[in-house]
């Protein structure tokens, strides 16, 4: 178990980073052919020590990287810092420039990695954890490399970068029996301790989550995980996090009228199936199934009450950061709809009986819904529900307008201009024969052949969905696939981090090589894409 953050443990790292720098450079310099350099003085070679400002050092770096540090030194925190805090960053930043040639990181790595100094320049603990372990430093430059999301995700949570010194970080999968327990002796510590108010746990949540995502953002950057992997881990972790807020925010309840609520989460978009990215919101709807007899309408206030606080406990921003966005659209009725329903109801609503009936677009949104955490007695419930809409005969035609229809909608809510003269760059989510139209295309195969096929009702995902229904002759030859690849493609910008771009695409794909194939990829993946929501369109056929 790690250490609980307090006053008193900042200032015993800041202590100890100190300590532990002084170690590593006095061993550092018994390495050196015996050569000890002089007070401050440079360990590989027994000269003066690098100034940051000074034009010796800085003529040693990349022009644009010294340009930077220029600017760097210009800024009022760092014309504040002490002589051995300069001293170490330079001998950083001069690390860091040797790096692009050395162990092949990225210019623009080394920019970022200036940018992320500078709000962390007091931090001194992280600082001398770069200076004593250069594999922690190649680690880190190697991520900013990748793009502004870890950058700005480091600079928002900068305690994860210890997880850069375990090379546990590197192994391994997320594992939920695990989470848990840590969460669990962390809360039990609070409790001893007389501590265990809400903003106590609310944080411990927040750090908790922030370092197993970004245990899953170094794995994932090392190539030690697939796009599928990073996905099905991160909404494992959503779900335990869920299930740990639901019984901690449950306990500090006034009106609570039972030891554990008789609730559900029930998962829908991405978190329903299992592709969460790393910037995800969360689609969700809340249930329950509970009653007092002699006071019916109790249950509904109660767990009213609960929705809010958990809402608060999932959403509000404190000191350690924030956890998730949370979108409860998708609820029976909408956002006119109450925040949490019985069961019951959800169950009337979903099969169309009464004059309160769920229109198409929420049938597509339930076809990738699952329960995801709460009382593990109601997931068996929540399943029927979704597999008896799902198997429902349906008029393919009129649900395949319907479908399109809704897509158009969705696409005018989210166009994509063009710049600089030049025709719409490729969205990889909303644009013709992106993440959109395919997400959309399995939607209507499901409906529309789920009671013929039974085996499209099962929550497999969007790949393997694509790649059941070609294998069953719902798409042609080829097309299923191939969207499925394309699909997958796609994912990784996304999954990497929330970005749209085709340059992303490219990017990631290729690590940095720029080619002819490169830049013809995301007209690739339209295509296919494209195939895969046109499927039998042109063509007499059930599509």
């Amino acid at each position: 178990m790690g250490l609980i953050c307090t006053a008193d443990t900042c200032e015993l790292l800041d202590t100890l980073g100190t300590h532990r720098e002084f170690v590593a450079t006095e061993f550092d310099a018994l390495l050196h052919d015996g050569r000890t350099p002089g007070a401050g003085g440079c360990k590989s070679c027994g000269g003066p020590p690098p100034q940051l400002d000074g034009e010796a050092f800085l003529e040693r770096l990349p022009a644009a990287i010294a340009a930077r540090v220029r600017s760097f030194c210009a800024t009022p925190k760092v014309a504040v810092l002490r002589d051995e805090t300069k001293l170490r960053l330079a001998k950083l930043i001069g690390r860091a420039s040797l790096a692009i040639d050395e162990v092949d990181i990225r210019e623009d790595a080394v920019l970022r990695f200036i940018d992320w100094l500078e709000p962390l320049l007091r931090r001194e603990s992280y600082l001398a954890l770069l200076a004593e372990r250069p594999e922690v430093l190649n680690r880190l430059l190697r991520l900013l490399g990748l793009a502004r999301w870890p950058m700005r995700y480091l600079m928002r949570h900068p305690g994860v970068i210890d997880e850069l010194a375990d090379a546990r970080a590197l192994q391994g999968r997320f594992e939920r029996a695990a989470y848990l327990r840590d969460l669990n002796e962390r809360h039990s510590a609070w409790k001893r301790g007389g501590q265990a108010d809400e903003e106590s746990l609310l944080d411990t949540l927040r750090r908790a989550h922030h370092a197993e995502v970004f245990r899953t953002l170094v794995r994932d950057v090392e190539g030690a995980l697939s796009v599928e992997q990073v996905a099905d881990d991160l909404s494992a972790l959503a779900d335990a996090t869920l299930d740990c807020a639901i019984r901690w925010a449950w306990q500090h309840l006034r009106q609570r009228h039972r030891d554990d609520p008789h609730f559900a989460v029930v998962a829908y978009g991405k978190l329903g199936g299992k592709e969460l990215g790393y910037g995800s919101d969360l689609d969700v709807v809340f249930l329950f199934d509970d009653a007092d007899e002699a006071d019916p309408d109790k249950a509904a206030e109660v767990y009213a009450a609960f929705v809010r606080k958990l809402i608060t406990w999932l959403t509000l921003r404190t000191a350690a950061g924030e956890l998730f966005d949370i979108d409860t659209a998708l609820r029976p009725n909408g956002n006119s709809g109450l925040l949490v329903t019985s069961i019951a109801s959800f169950e009337r609503y979903q099969a169309g009986r009464g004059s309160n009936t769920a229109w198409t677009w929420e049938h597509q949104a339930i076809t990738r819904a699952r329960w995801c955490a709460g009382e593990p007695a109601l997931a068996p419930r929540v399943e029927a529900v979704r597999r008896a809409v799902l198997a429902a005969p349906r008029d393919a035609a009129a649900l395949r307008e319907e479908v399109r229809t809704m897509r158009e909608r969705v696409r005018a809510a989210h166009p994509v201009p063009a710049r600089d003269g030049q025709p719409p760059p490729f969205d990889v989510k909303h644009s013709e024969g992106g993440m959109m139209d395919v997400e959309f295309a399995v939607q209507t195969l499901v409906l529309a052949h789920g009671a013929a096929h039974p085996a499209l009702r099962d929550d497999i995902g969007n790949i393997a969905l694509l790649r059941l229904a070609e294998t069953v002759g719902l798409l042609p030859p080829g097309v299923g696939q191939g969207a499925a690849d394309a699909y997958r493609e796609l994912r990784r910008p996304s999954t990497a981090r929330g970005s749209t771009s085709a340059d992303a695409v490219r990017r990631r794909g290729l690590r940095h090589r720029a080619s002819r194939g490169a830049r013809a990829q995301p007209c690739r993946l339209r295509l296919r894409g494209r195939a895969a929501w046109c499927g039998r369109a042109a063509s007499p056929g059930p599509w």
